[in-house]
């Protein structure tokens, strides 16, 4: 989905239906521009307000949890690059090949964030190559007691774990709000829109009003959609976990 088209379009729809239901109001006939009329307007209106409430703010929770959620992955991400880079120094100068991989892939990935979509378009990611060679680095090592043995068991250990933690968080990255929800909300926005321009007063100060209203709604919809897509937009995770970590293993 993208974002902004979705907003562009409730915009669209919100200011459009309100327009026309303006613009109609004073051709239709009498018995459609009675009061009965108008008070089952009003209530059938008021239900979807109430609906469109309880939808929005489960998307804004949905949203908020996603992107939490990321982010605390990428935290915790950030400390097992930390540990591994500390297990690596333990080890010796004969893993010193290893951790100059492994600060060139941090580098890399600091530079050049993964998105969760780049596999759908056959476009490589240069990180994951660097962290293969870290793999590949770490294989290459022969330990030269028990004692090294036992080390590098454990480093392997960390370095699987870490991988698991890197494509959990691409995984996690392509959103979790279903388009059918965002299509029925902006469905319900939209006939409270209308209802809204049914016997409105046609004048410059209600067209203005009802064009801003539609456009921070709009607004709205677009930054909860950003959100939900935490590597995409003005809204993002921010790479400062990775940026420390990095300094860690320069020092």
């Amino acid at each position: 989905m993208d974002s902004m088209w979705i907003a562009a379009g409730t915009f669209l729809c919100l200011l459009t239906a309100s327009l026309v239901m303006m613009h109609l109001y004073p051709k239709l006939s009498p018995r459609h521009r009675d009061e009965d009329t108008n008070m089952v307007v009003r209530l059938v209106a008021n239900i979807f307000v109430v609906m469109t409430s309880l939808v929005f703010g489960l998307m804004i929770n949905s949203a908020k949890n996603t992107f939490e959620a990321i982010d605390s992955n990428m935290h915790a991400y950030a400390t097992s690059l930390i540990i591994l880079d500390r297990s690596l120094r333990t080890y010796g100068p004969a893993a010193q090949n290893t951790r100059d991989h492994l600060v060139v892939y941090v580098g890399q990935a600091v530079e050049n964030p993964y998105r969760g979509d780049q596999a759908l378009l056959h476009q490589k990611s240069l990180a994951a190559q660097y962290l293969d060679d870290i793999g590949a680095a770490l294989a290459a090592i022969k330990p030269a007691d028990r004692y090294h043995e036992t080390l590098l068991v454990d480093i392997r250990q960390q370095y699987h774990a870490l991988i698991e933690q890197r494509w959990k968080i691409v995984e996690q990255s392509e959103g979790a709000i279903p388009g059918p929800l965002i299509g029925m909300l902006v469905a319900w926005m939209t006939l409270i829109y209308a209802s809204f321009g049914y016997r409105a007063p046609r004048n410059p100060m209600v067209i203005s009003m009802f064009t801003v209203s539609s456009l921070l709604i709009a607004a709205s919809v677009y930054l909860v959609l950003d959100m939900d897509i935490p590597f995409h937009g003005p809204v993002q995770i921010s790479d400062a976990p990775l940026r420390r970590a990095l300094a860690e293993m320069q020092l």
